[in-house]
Order: C-alpha cells, then structure tokens, then sequence
C-alpha cells in the first residue's frame, strides 16, 4: 500500500547561522528533515558532514534523511550512523551499489537509492527489494533552488509502479523544485516523500508552507 504523504524540509535553504530555529519552525508539521551532503566531486558543491548531523541531532528528535552526493560515500557511513543518521541514499551513479547497500544494512541505517534526471530505471530496477527508499532526483543535484523537471514524471511513475507489483515496502522520494506548483504532479505519479527547500524555508512562515504542501500532496494522491 502507498505510504501517506511527508515532506522532508532540505536544511540546504535554511539559513545556517540559525539552523536551530529554522528546524524548530518546521518541526510540528514534520516528522523528517532531509540533509544534503556534497563533496565538491560527484557534484560541484560542497556541504556539510557528520559533525553538523550530529550537532542537528542533538537538536531535535525528527530523523535525518541524509543524501550523500558524494563519490565515495561507504567511506563516511559509519561517522552519519555515530553521528546520529537515520538513514542514508546513495547514488547508483557512483557504482558498487549492492555492496553499499549491505554496508547500510549492516550499520542498522534506513537505505536509499538515488537516480539523477537522466538515469534510466533499469539503472536502480535491480535494487527495488533491496532499500526502503528510492530517490528520483527532479533537479540534477549540487544547488538548490533549480527548476523542477517535469520530463523526469514518467519515470517516478514507473517506479512506483515497480515497487507496488513487487510488493515492496520501498518508499518513492522526489527532489528538486517541488513547490505548490509541482507538488501535485509528483504525487499524482506515485512519489510519497517530498524534499522542499526553498519552498519551505524562503516562506515567509515555514511551518504553514509545510503543512500546506502536505495538504496538496494529500489532495492529490487522493484523486490520482
């Protein structure tokens, strides 16, 4: 069955120098942020890493969905998980995605797999049984901010499609422009967890931003 709709605010749009507040602004209507972490490598920016997971998880008790833009995430699982990760996406882009995978599973951390906008399902089909979330990139990664790509829609269809023949309990992620423009369309095609930056926190109030994305994705999945 399709999981309810949740936005992941991506702290990547908050403002750093007062990221404690800004996630206190959006923790009632939420229950998970996602954390972008890139290295300069497999995309052309540089974040934040372990030592800022684990000053946010003291912070708060929502989880922490990293997304680890980066060529050699495996190096870094074990500091996320100290750090206080919930769960991990890694790009199939980068190779070795079965052996990282089980590197995961083994640390107790929550699985993802990412696919950037020109990626084609059959990259990532072979790990649909395997993770407990797949990440279908609407933006190509390394800043906020892009515009959503709406030709990216087939493939979130397809595959949750894939993952409900199959019986899985794989959650669908979409990230990259969604915004109350774009919501809709992402949701209608089956995705379930929606990454929103500066939708949510270049709001003038984050927390009702949230919610109100929520509602539409809610309406949406609803009449698909």
């Amino acid at each position: 069955m399709p999981h309810p709709p949740r936005i992941a605010p991506s702290i990547l749009s908050a403002d750093f120098a007062a990221l404690a507040d800004a996630i206190d602004r959006v923790a009632p209507e939420t229950d998970i942020l996602h954390v972008d972490v890139m290295d300069g490598h497999f995309v052309p920016n540089l974040t934040i890493g372990p030592p800022v997971v684990a000053a946010i998880n003291r912070h708060t008790d929502l989880e922490l969905d990293c997304h680890l833009m980066m060529t050699n995430p495996g190096e870094y699982f074990e500091a996320f998980q100290r750090a206080g990760a919930d769960g991990c996406t890694v790009h199939v882009e980068i190779g070795g995605t079965a052996e990282l995978i089980a590197r995961m599973r083994d640390l107790g951390l929550r699985v993802g797999v990412a696919a950037n906008p020109d990626t084609p399902f059959a990259a990532y089909e072979p790990f649909l049984d395997d993770v407990d979330l797949v990440l279908v990139m609407t933006v190509f990664p390394g800043f906020g901010g892009q515009k959503f790509m709406s030709e990216v829609v087939p493939k979130i269809r397809q595959t949750a499609d894939a993952i409900r023949a199959r019986g899985s309990s794989a959650v669908v992620e979409v990230d990259g422009g969604i915004d109350a423009q774009t919501i809709a369309s992402v949701a209608a095609a089956g995705a379930e967890l929606f990454v929103s930056g500066n939708a949510v926190f270049g709001a003038k109030d984050p927390r009702q931003a949230t919610r109100h994305l929520r509602e539409l994705a809610e309406v949406a999945t609803a009449t698909a």
